[in-house]
């Protein structure tokens, strides 16, 4: 099936993979293209780490490969599964840093130019991203997979495999211990 690229572009992610499945390699990166940058940003999010996360997207891209040919449409998105695998990943490296100290942890790192705008940008998102790291994991994949993300509460619910209750439920301690968290910082952050 030879299709233009235009045209590739308004299909869902499940008939890309069906298409990846059947062998198109454009529809792998249309794909790829597609889903990676949020599976990065999520998975950096929750490891604090940028390369760390960079494995985990790519195992996470890897494994959506492997199991194309399996995929049963209408089951799940391929949104939702990619992040639930994603969660677990990091869930994995989570667990076996256990023993590293907060104060040992790395510090994202932030590669944009130095001038002023940007540079208040990344305190603020410097400190969202240590008052994430405060959040039990379960209330930081939460808050993370709703408020950047964008997911809706049931795809959350898939995801972490538990209520769309207790997803409400994990959003709303998140928001409020991040909220506690930052309290300190609202003036020097400008918000």
């Amino acid at each position: 099936m030879d299709m233009a690229f235009d045209q590739m572009q308004e299909l869902s992610d499940d008939a890309l993979l069906v298409l990846f499945a059947n062998g198109d390699g454009q529809a792998a990166a249309l794909l790829t293209d597609r889903l990676a940058p949020r599976v990065l940003g999520f998975a950096t999010r929750i490891l604090s780490d940028r390369e760390e996360a960079e494995d985990v997207t790519q195992e996470a891209m890897l494994r959506l490969w492997k199991m194309a040919n399996d995929w049963e449409q209408g089951e799940a998105k391929v949104s939702t599964w990619l992040f639930r695998v994603a969660k677990n990943l990091c869930t994995d490296r989570l667990r076996k840093r256990r023993g590293v100290g907060l104060d040992e942890a790395p510090e994202p790192v932030d590669e944009t130019p130095s001038v002023v705008a940007q540079m208040m940008a990344a305190d603020r998102m410097s400190a969202l991203e240590w008052g994430l790291a405060q959040l039990p994991d379960r209330q930081r994949e939460a808050v993370v997979l709703r408020h950047i993300e964008g997911l809706s509460n049931p795809e959350i619910a898939d995801v972490l495999d538990v209520s769309v209750e207790a997803v409400e439920s994990l959003t709303a301690r998140g928001k409020r211990a991040l909220a506690g968290h930052l309290a300190h910082r609202k003036e020097e952050l400008g918000l």
